[in-house]
């Protein structure tokens, strides 16, 4: 019986040896054969295996050391933080995106499903921005294209709600009657 597994020198050995030694002796070169030899690991040399892509080589390219801006770039791309990083910082420099006299008299109030909100201090400079759009989203998809803007809303102040309740009537509201 001859075993694929074993090298074939190991089985000619146990078959020369079999008929002439006790059945111990047998038994532990019939183990040898089929486990292996220690030591015929040693003759036989290591067996290489073969590197595994992306693997740390001596002098290999993942041996380089990075910089802290090259790992966390990396780490936010696969975690998927570039969306939300892009939009804080876009609310965080207003200021120079849309220039400082229109940030003086605006302010970006949030950004929720691709609208920018930016709350204006009167309706003039609402109207204005309003009439800047086009210019300021060029320089939103410029700057920070992984924040995902596609529209600004502009709002006036707020305005007092005469409107009571859910179940008021829509009307012409109120008017100067009052005395």
């Amino acid at each position: 019986m001859v075993d694929e597994n074993v090298p074939r020198e190991t089985t000619e050995a146990y078959d020369s040896v079999e008929a002439s030694t006790s059945e111990a002796a047998n038994v532990y070169l019939r183990f040898k054969s089929l486990f292996g030899d220690p030591n015929a690991w040693r003759s036989r040399g290591r067996k290489r295996i073969a590197p595994v892509a992306g693997s740390s080589v001596p002098f290999g390219i993942g041996r380089d050391p990075r910089g802290l801006g090259d790992t966390i770039n990396s780490l936010t791309l696969q975690l998927g933080w570039n969306s939300p990083l892009a939009q804080s910082e876009l609310l965080a420099t207003w200021a120079e995106l849309a220039g400082e006299e229109t940030a003086n008299h605006s302010t970006p109030v949030g950004i929720d499903e691709g609208v920018l909100t930016v709350r204006c201090e009167s309706t003039a400079w609402a109207t204005q921005l309003r009439l800047m759009r086009n210019v300021i989203m060029e320089h939103i998809a410029n700057r920070y294209p992984d924040a995902g803007i596609q529209s600004i809303r502009f709002q006036g102040p707020n305005a007092p709600s005469w409107k009571k309740g859910p179940r008021s009537i829509p009307g012409r509201g109120p008017r100067d009657t009052y005395g």
